[in-house]
């Protein structure tokens, strides 16, 4: 008879992860408010999740991957060149792609179906305070771009719907905003049920899909008028970190994996390497043609909001507006609750009711003065990117895999792994030293100055759909 195998430090870490898990308080208990934090995901999870097909698995898949980064995929391909800033695109497509598949394979061998278990089950409770730390700041930071989105588009539909001056207090961007917070974000993110809230938020998809079709009919209704600018279409410019930080937000839904995992019928590795190809593939097709689209028409122009590069009186564009806007306030209040859940955890506040409004009012009101310090999207993404969303997508999933993995550090299973590890550190390394060092010197952005191509001068050229 063959001896047992003998126990090896990785079969100790699980061993204990398990042992943390059954002697966890069950939510019910008193004691529940201080075991193991929600995951993002867990937050909308029904009692009695439905399961899908591999098709609507997809779609959800999709949805989850496309949001607010999307506009500034053009602005990405300008900061990184035309042709080197979309075969970067495509990279990052890739590391996308082997990250996700990497998190449900980690899964499967420590048994924790959660990011913060994954992370709790490779290195503890330091790997599991991190990653808290992560999920906080990522949607925090985006809460702060969403700020920044509707004030840079209703402002203009504002102005062109009741033609004001640029004194006039409805053409003031932080008003704007303050409106939008107190009469729409509040009293979403003070709901305690947002099943049905992330369920809407459905229709960002197709709110992203009207805006594609305008900026394509804008690109050959408009593009003429857009003068030329100087080596716009080099193949190669200096800003890849700051591009690349722009596009892993683009790209970023490490934290809703296990949702869209746990949505799929008879879920196994294989057929969630299957919706994930599928997946990242789409999206990266409507990221490209979002970049070249955008870029086109604009080039040197290009904005880190695509959106604020279009006239004001141009009427499709205010309409595209208005479905960014909308998409973006039915998404804004889940980030709050994410924000929300983690602050709940840390803060020992006894009063639930007092928990529940006193927390959300001071993150809305931190998020919303944060937005009106800076007009600039490109900015917001950059940081978010750099900052959270790099460790989130590329540097954590990496590690976990490799601390969980049997093998060698340099195994041949494990090389690719260890490369996006290495590679997702330099870029956070190096993208937040240079977004510190020009945080007041670069100008990314020009909210509020009107397009040269948009003034009186050019008056003759009308925006007919």
């Amino acid at each position: 008879m063959s001896e047992p195998p003998k126990p090896d430090e990785k079969s100790y870490i699980l061993d204990a992860h398990k042992a943390v898990l059954e002697q966890q308080p069950s939510e019910e208990s008193p004691e529940g408010r201080s075991g193991t934090i929600q995951d993002t995901e867990q937050l909308f999870v029904d009692k009695k999740q439905r399961t899908t097909g591999l098709g609507f698995a997809s779609f959800n898949y999709i949805n989850s991957i496309l949001g607010s980064g999307v506009i500034g995929i053009p602005f990405a391909l300008h900061q990184a060149g035309f042709g080197f800033g979309f075969l970067l695109l495509g990279f990052m497509a890739l590391v996308t792609d082997y990250s996700l598949i990497l998190m449900v394979r980690s899964a499967h061998i420590s048994g924790s179906f959660s990011y913060q278990g994954l992370m709790e089950a490779a290195y503890g409770q330091p790997g599991f305070y991190l990653l808290t730390f992560l999920q906080f700041t990522y949607p925090f930071i985006a809460m702060v771009s969403y700020n920044v989105v509707v004030g840079d588009t209703v402002t203009k539909v504002l102005i062109r719907i009741f033609d004001l001056r640029p004194w006039s207090l409805l053409a003031r961007r932080d008003f704007v905003v303050l409106l939008a917070t107190v009469f729409v974000t509040v009293p979403l993110c003070l709901l305690k049920d947002m099943a049905r809230l992330a369920k809407a938020s459905l229709l960002s998809l197709f709110f992203v899909v009207f805006i594609l079709f305008a900026i394509t009919v804008r690109l050959f209704t408009f593009s003429s008028v857009v003068p030329t600018t100087n080596n716009a279409w080099q193949l190669y410019n200096w800003g890849v970190i700051p591009a690349i930080g722009i596009m892993a937000f683009a790209f970023m839904c490490h934290h809703n994996v296990f949702l869209l995992y746990g949505s799929i019928e008879q879920a196994d590795q294989e057929s969630w390497e299957r919706v994930t190809h599928y997946s990242v593939f789409a999206s990266f097709v409507v990221a490209c043609f979002f970049g070249l689209t955008g870029y086109a028409t604009f080039t040197g122009y290009v904005q880190g909001d695509l959106l604020e590069n279009y006239c004001r009186d141009d009427d499709l564009m205010n309409m595209a507006r208005v479905a960014f806007s909308a998409s973006i306030l039915l998404t804004y209040p889940i980030e709050c609750m994410v924000t929300r859940a983690v602050v709940d955890q840390v803060v020992n506040i006894t009063n639930a009711t007092m928990r529940h409004y006193g927390v959300t009012l001071i993150i809305i009101s931190v998020t919303y003065f944060l937005s009106v310090t800076t007009d600039c999207l490109a900015l917001v993404l950059e940081l978010n990117g750099v900052l959270s969303a790099v460790p989130l997508a590329f540097i954590l999933p990496a590690a976990s895999y490799l601390k969980l993995e049997e093998g060698a550090l340099l195994s041949r299973k494990k090389l690719p792994a260890l490369g996006l590890a290495l590679f997702g550190s330099v870029v956070a390394a190096l993208g937040a030293f240079m977004i510190f060092r020009h945080f007041s010197s670069v100008e990314r952005c020009a909210h509020g100055r009107v397009m040269e191509y948009c003034l009186p001068s050019f008056a003759n050229v009308t925006h007919a759909i």
